[in-house]
């Protein structure tokens, strides 16, 4: 039986359309890809006027009223600037909404906007961090909490509610390829994620072999560990229209993130580099896409693949149809491929 996961994440990229119709947008996307039998679709968090999603529960909520089947995650949800409980109640009535779907993926985020809206200190970021997930660890994991920091508040013998249907409620940590990150994950034996956003693919292999070893050095059970890779993807019937397809949006947007911070900025050539077999870009026929995923596998060993469409100006036609053809073409494939190399 094959062990593999295959979904969407997104961060509702608004292009040059308004935040309603952005939202409109993304419940067709969810509704499509729980429709074509995909596992998971995730939602980012952001406070910029480029993106419409700044609260993903609220938004997973939505997608759980018109989905049956699909897990539902937040890609990511920016603990360091949140509050824990807050975190795990609204997660937990997403639980109960969707009849047991939601999952909390937390992560540093990549952007640092949130900081001064929420009010938190920017010279505080790691311990703001490793402090809220040793709480929201206990909260996912224990039905009776007891913690207390310098930025929580104290509790003791304390039972927030709604309890979610799934117990513990699953929470995953996103890393964007910090050692330091993925020995943390190892660490609270949580399910880590691999955001791959430039260079080689191959690079990020050291980083599941360290989580692995960290996981045997802690005492868990490698065996049962759950790894993702997450990656920007585009699908269309032949290479060259997806390339001519996603460029645009694609470099619109890194093109915009470079100069905030102050990157040289790329053109088609380098766009061109990522789509070859060692590239970081997902972006081809459906048959390009299947055999860089198949050859990830191979090295990654994962249980999971999170493709990002619905990037930046990208037509929602054009995303649709992308979805389309990884779920039909694509994720079959992927599963067959991992059921025969796991039987």
């Amino acid at each position: 039986m094959s062990t593999i996961q295959l979904g969407l994440a997104t961060f509702a990229d608004r292009g040059d359309i308004s935040f309603q119709q952005r939202f409109q947008n993304l419940l067709e996307e969810a509704k499509l890809a729980d429709e074509l039998g995909l596992d998971v679709f995730a939602v980012g968090e952001h406070h910029r006027p480029d993106y419409a999603v700044s609260a993903p529960p609220v938004a997973l909520s939505a997608i759980a009223a018109v989905t049956q089947n699909i897990r539902l995650s937040s890609a990511v949800t920016v603990l360091s600037s949140d509050d824990p409980v807050r975190v795990f109640e609204q997660f937990s009535t997403v639980d109960n909404i969707s009849n047991g779907r939601a999952e909390i993926m937390a992560g540093r985020g990549s952007f640092i906007e949130s900081f001064p809206l929420f009010g938190f200190p920017l010279n505080e970021y790691e311990s703001l961090f490793s402090e809220k997930l040793d709480a929201l660890v206990k909260l996912c994991r224990e039905e009776k909490v007891s913690f207390s920091g310098r930025h929580v508040p104290t509790l003791k013998d304390v039972t927030v509610y709604p309890r979610p249907v799934q117990f513990p409620l699953p929470l995953w940590i996103a890393v964007g390829g910090t050692p330091a990150s993925v020995v943390r994950a190892a660490r609270y034996n949580l399910p880590l994620t691999l955001a791959i956003i430039g260079g080689q693919w191959t690079r990020f292999a050291p980083f599941a072999q360290l989580y692995r070893k960290s996981l045997t050095e802690t005492g868990h059970d490698v065996k049962s560990a759950q790894l993702a890779v997450n990656q920007h993807c585009y699908v269309a019937e032949d290479s060259q229209q997806a390339a001519n397809d996603f460029y645009p949006a694609h470099h619109s947007v890194f093109s915009r993130i470079g100069r905030e911070r102050g990157w040289q900025p790329g053109g088609r050539e380098e766009f061109d580099l990522a789509l070859e077999p060692d590239g970081h870009l997902l972006v081809g026929s459906p048959q390009q896409v299947i055999d860089k995923l198949c050859m990830e596998y191979d090295l990654f060993q994962n249980t999971r693949f999170l493709v990002q469409t619905s990037l930046g100006t990208l037509p929602h036609e054009k995303a649709m149809k992308s979805i389309e053809l990884f779920a039909t073409k694509v994720a079959p494939a992927v599963r067959q491929y991992v059921q025969e190399k796991t039987a």
